[in-house]
C-alpha cells in the first residue's frame, strides 16, 4: 500500500506542479476540470448511484456546469461556498441526529454541485491574480499545515472530539494546533513575500485561518457522507490513496472560502 501511495504521488505532483505553473489561466482550467469531473462521478456513488450510466451523467452536469462558470465568469458562485460551508459545519456536529435532512439523493446531487462548482471556480480565481500559481501554492501549503499541525497535536494532546460520530479520531485540539501552524505560515508568508501589498496583517490572517477551518471541515464532510452510504473511499481510481475527492476534499472547502474572502476584499479581481 505505501509503495502504490509512493509511485502515485510521485506521478501526480510534477503533472499538478506542472499545470498549476506552466499552463495559462484557460488550459489551467481545462485541465482541471478532468480530477472535477471524475470527483463528480465519485460523487455520484456517494449518492448512492450504482448504474455507470447516471454516474456518468452527473460528472457531464458538473462538466457543463464549468463551462458555463468560465463563460458567464460567475464569480459568485463563490458565495454559495460560503453559505454552504457555514451549513455543512452544524451538519457535520450534529451527525447522525439530521441525515433525514439530506439522505434524498436529490438533495446529495445538490450538495455535490454546491461542492465541486466553487472549487472549480475558485482554481481558476486563484490562478489568474498575479502571482496567481504562487497564491495556489499558498492555499495548498495551508491545507497540509493544517493537516501537519492537527496530526501531532491530535496525537500529544488530544482529549475532547470535534465530530466523535464522523471522525472519532479528530479532536478539537488537533483543529488548534492545526490553526496554530497555519497561523505560522500565513506570518512567515505576510512578512517575507509581498503578499500585503494590498491588504493588511489582520485580514489576511482572518481569510487564512477561515480557508483553514473550512479545509477541516471539508474533510469531515466527506467522511460523513462516506460514513452514511457505508464506504470507505470514494473510488480506487488512484492506487494507494482511493479517490480524487479522498485526495481533495480539503480543497473543496479551503480554495473556494480562501478566494472570496481574496475577491471580497478587493485584493482579487
Amino acid at each position: 500500500m505505501l509503495k502504490q501511495r509512493i509511485i502515485t504521488a510521485l506521478v501526480l505532483l510534477p503533472l499538478v506542479l506542472g499545470a498549476i505553473f506552466y499552463l495559462p489561466t484557460q488550459w489551467f482550467a481545462l485541465a482541471m476540470m478532468l480530477p472535477v469531473a471524475v470527483a463528480a462521478w465519485e460523487w455520484a456513488n456517494i449518492m448512492g448511484i450504482t448504474s455507470q450510466a447516471r454516474r456518468c451523467s452527473y460528472a457531464a452536469l458538473v462538466v457543463v456546469g464549468m463551462l458555463l462558470e468560465y463563460w458567464l465568469q460567475t464569480d459568485w458562485v463563490l458565495g454559495l461556498a460560503v453559505i454552504w460551508w457555514a451549513v455543512a459545519v452544524s451538519l457535520v456536529r450534529a451527525y447522525p441526529n439530521n441525515v433525514s435532512r439530506w439522505a434524498s439523493p436529490y438533495i446529495q446531487g445538490g450538495i455535490g454541485l454546491l461542492l465541486l462548482l466553487p472549487a472549480w471556480q475558485g482554481l481558476v480565481v486563484l490562478h489568474r491574480q498575479d502571482g496567481g500559481p504562487w497564491w495556489m501554492l499558498y492555499a495548498f501549503v495551508l491545507v497540509w499545515g493544517a493537516d501537519t499541525g492537527a496530526y501531532f497535536a491530535g496525537r500529544a494532546f488530544g482529549k475532547r472530539k470535534l465530530a466523535p460520530n464522523v471522525s472519532p479520531g479528530k479532536t478539537i485540539e488537533g483543529l488548534l494546533g492545526g490553526l496554530a501552524l497555519t497561523l505560522v505560515i500565513a506570518l512567515l508568508v505576510a512578512t517575507q513575500t509581498d503578499a500585503l501589498k494590498n491588504l493588511g496583517l489582520g485580514w489576511f490572517l482572518l481569510v487564512s485561518l477561515v480557508a483553514v477551518v473550512g479545509s477541516v471541515f471539508g474533510d469531515l464532510a466527506e467522511s460523513m457522507f462516506k460514513r452514511h452510504r457505508g464506504i470507505k473511499d470514494s473510488s480506487q481510481v488512484l492506487p494507494g490513496h482511493g479517490g480524487v475527492l479522498d485526495r481533495i476534499d480539503s480543497i473543496t472547502a479551503a480554495v473556494p472560502l480562501f478566494a472570496a474572502g481574496m475577491l471580497v476584499l478587493g485584493v482579487f479581481h
